[in-house]
């Protein structure tokens, strides 16, 4: 048999000016608190620092 691997839980992006979910990602298990990432909002059609929710 094959063993299967777990893979890492997806994490969502929100803009933090528009408030829209738009991107999701993987986050590795040693990093500590919560990710902020600039990238482009399609909504706000700016690079806005989008930042890690709760699921």
């Amino acid at each position: 048999m094959a063993k299967i691997k777990k893979r890492k839980p997806f994490i969502k992006l929100l803009c933090s000016e528009c408030k829209s979910i738009n991107y999701y990602a993987h986050k590795s298990k040693n990093m500590e608190g919560k990710l902020g990432l600039k990238k482009f909002c399609k909504f706000c059609a700016k690079h806005i620092l989008h930042k890690e929710i709760k699921k």
